[in-house]
């Protein structure tokens, strides 16, 4: 079997676990639902007023898949402050995937500007390469973005796929958006940079992003892997997305 390219991003089953002073439903345990389906890891998104994830959460699924999915990932997600900064110092993912986002944000939903903040970028990245994470930046759907994550030190980038998949109802503006994606892609894969993809990707939008750019080596889902859980089920969608990327 193809290996995985999904990593479910978890940040909705806190939200909704968050509404009330209960344990479920379980973090822990529809991630592992996900990854014993065949989802290649998780993402997590702990922000400062913990509002969904939970420190806790983080180190409870560092545990758990050291644990049980030694052959799976855990990416955190997150702007470099300090406080997250030891946060990912002390629960060492696979991967760190640092955002510009204010602490307010409802989501990311834009990359960075590389012409401010590339000292912070530049230590950041410094100090989880010591750390042996692995780091990705998220970046806008614009070819000229992965020059600059790479003179940083970053060795992946995520592009933000928001502006594609919000043209679920127009076609024409989704061939316009789906190009800025793919030629993104492109540029960072002739540099040798790792390409991820995230944000309202579905099992709809999913295909026609992959024809154009089959390298691409993560898709970071979230909100659409979650509604269409509530319809068939958390192993059920790893299967639906897995095939939409033409896994399985």
């Amino acid at each position: 079997m193809t290996p995985s390219r999904l990593s479910v991003n978890v940040n909705a089953i806190a939200m909704l676990r968050n509404r009330r002073d209960l344990p479920w439903p379980s973090v822990t345990g529809l991630a592992a639902i996900a990854m014993e389906a065949g989802a290649k890891g998780i993402t997590v998104h702990p922000r400062p007023d913990e509002r969904h994830i939970r420190k806790t959460d983080v180190f409870e699924l560092s545990e758990m898949i050291e644990d049980r999915f030694p052959n799976k990932e855990l990416c955190l997600e997150g702007y470099p402050s300090d406080d997250f900064l030891k946060l990912v110092k002390e629960a060492r993912p696979d991967q760190v995937l640092f955002v510009p986002d204010d602490p307010d944000q409802t989501t990311s939903d834009h990359g960075w500007q590389f012409d401010r903040d590339t000292s912070r970028l530049a230590d950041a990245i410094a100090s989880a390469k010591d750390w042996a994470v692995t780091v990705s930046l998220f970046c806008d759907p614009d070819p000229s973005a992965p020059k600059h994550a790479a003179s940083l030190g970053a060795e992946r980038i995520e592009i933000y796929t928001g502006p594609y998949g919000a043209c679920y109802d127009d076609p024409a503006k989704a061939e316009i958006e789906l190009t800025k994606v793919v030629e993104t892609a492109q540029a960072a894969h002739g540099l040798d940079l790792g390409v991820n993809a995230g944000h309202d990707l579905t099992v709809e939008n999913i295909p026609a992003l992959i024809a154009r750019a089959p390298f691409i080596r993560e898709m970071s889902i979230g909100h659409g892997f979650t509604a269409d859980a509530l319809i068939y089920g958390f192993a059920e969608s790893v299967r639906r997305f897995r095939t939409a990327m033409g896994e399985i």
